[in-house]
């Protein structure tokens, strides 16, 4: 509310001291709410005809009740209060030791924001979005208000996409996605097709489905073309599912043309591709999703776990059409009835405040500095990695099994995966996911890097290692 002008005469106080009981009581009355933005001093001082320097006594002086609180740059901004009466309008950031469960450093995860101005920005977010908390509490329509979906514009516009509003849906992350999209699209005992080696979660959801799943053979670009038009005509596959950008595990990236060549085959045989772009925003420049090449035959996944944070449970599902659209929302609707209001507000307070940017550039930022660390650490061609990617994915020389390594790495610390948790069909490469991201320190991930390259460089008996 950079609007706020405040009526002096409903205050008795010296006027310095009035500026700071009228924020106070507006505050109290709702025509502020945590989260407004409050005119700068000088704007302030100019409309109510007043000197600059009593416009700024009275912002201190709300300041110090714990009302305000500016940022250079940025302006200032209504935070709440401190004593128990004005606790309602603020949060208590201190972290609860309950809320700071063991870490599943299995998972990929991003490298978790530490810098203070980032966190403080997201904590404003919050605090804005409180301000409308109890109606955030009700059940919402399926996909997000039409701010929401505007915001999921925009983020997915970063992309290249350019979908109407009846195409795109909030969900609650990516994995209740892709359970819903392979519900509407296959039968039990059909067959769908992936890369050989992919994310884990898919192969879940075949299982729980009994689903056949065929794994294609890849190159450096990924599937290779002449396999997917074999199976397309050999095995009636009903779904293509591809983790096109920064790939789970390999972290390789399907350049442009073989893109049009995958969406080429797919289109001949009316093939439907899941699109999982769970990585697609982490690097600055990367070819465009499939979504816009075959825009009628691919359900594109944009979720946020990865450039945002996992907590946020949420994911922008663009569908090829809005006849697809509709059992598309019974499906989710019958297994998740919505994806959580409090969290797509606050995706959407993020995306439309600079946030959801800022914690971009910062996860972007620490993991190339992570990649680099192990550039330093690893042999050049012993791993395949990405210099923007969270994992590496490593084979395995001198002996060492699966097995073996991850017992010898169980406490480094470092999510160390088995390549059998990827592997489709046949059996397993004796390789490795190493996870580099997470709220792993830069020294501790050194440290365990170090203990795995000093293991690598010999057996596992000589790492005293017996298996």
């Amino acid at each position: 509310m950079k609007d706020w002008l405040p009526d002096l005469r409903r205050s008795n106080s010296p006027r310095y001291m009035a500026i700071a009981d009228l924020i106070e009581m507006d505050l109290r009355s709702g025509v502020l709410v945590v989260g407004d933005r409050l005119p700068a001093q000088r704007e302030l001082a100019r409309k109510l005809s007043m000197d600059f320097t009593t416009v700024a006594r009275g912002y201190v002086e709300a300041k110090k009740r714990g009302l305000i609180d500016t940022h250079v740059g940025r302006g200032t901004f209504v935070i709440g209060g401190h004593d128990k009466e004005r606790r309602g309008f603020a949060l208590d950031f201190a972290p609860d030791p309950r809320r700071l469960p063991a870490v599943d450093y299995s998972m990929n995860m991003p490298p978790e924001p530490n810098d203070p101005d980032l966190v403080e920005h997201m904590r404003e977010g919050l605090c804005a979005v409180a301000s409308s908390l109890v109606p955030l509490l009700r059940y919402q329509p399926f996909g997000g208000a039409e701010m929401d979906k505007d915001a999921a514009a925009a983020w997915l516009s970063r992309r290249a996409l350019v979908p109407s509003q009846e195409r795109i849906f909030a969900t609650p992350g990516a994995h209740p996605a892709l359970l819903a999209i392979l519900t509407m699209l296959t039968k039990p005992g059909q067959v769908i097709l992936s890369e050989s080696v992919t994310y884990p979660g898919i192969r879940s959801i075949a299982a729980q489905l009994r689903l056949s799943m065929h794994g294609l053979p890849m190159d450096e670009h990924g599937i290779l073309p002449d396999a997917l038009a074999d199976a397309c005509a050999t095995r009636s596959p009903k779904a293509l599912y591809l983790n096109p950008t920064l790939q789970n595990p390999t972290t390789l990236t399907i350049p442009l043309q073989r893109r049009e060549e995958i969406c080429a085959i797919a289109r001949k045989f009316r093939l439907p591709i899941i699109e999982d772009d769970a990585y697609g925003f982490i690097p600055l420049h990367s070819p465009p999703p499939l979504a816009t090449m075959a825009p009628d035959l691919t359900w594109h996944i944009g979720g946020l776990a990865k450039c945002i944070g996992a907590g946020l449970r949420l994911a922008y599902v663009v569908a090829p059409d809005t006849k697809s659209a509709w059992p598309f929302i019974a499906a989710m609707k019958a297994n998740n009835v919505m994806a959580s209001p409090l969290n797509t507000a606050l995706a959407t307070r993020w995306i439309e405040d600079g946030t959801a940017d800022m914690i971009l550039r910062f996860i972007r930022s620490e993991t190339s500095t992570r990649q680099r660390i192990v550039t330093e650490l690893l042999p050049a061609g012993s791993y395949k990695a990405d210099p923007i990617s969270f994992n590496i994915w490593l084979p395995l020389t001198n002996g060492w099994t699966r097995s073996s390594f991850g017992a010898h790495m169980r406490n480094a610390q470092i999510g160390i995966v088995a390549s059998d948790a990827f592997t489709v069909e046949g059996k397993p490469e004796e390789a490795v996911r190493v996870c580099l991201g997470g709220p792993i320190t830069r020294e501790k991930l050194r440290s365990g890097l170090e203990f795995m390259a000093h293991a690598l460089e010999g057996t596992p008996e000589m790492a005293g290692s017996f298996f």
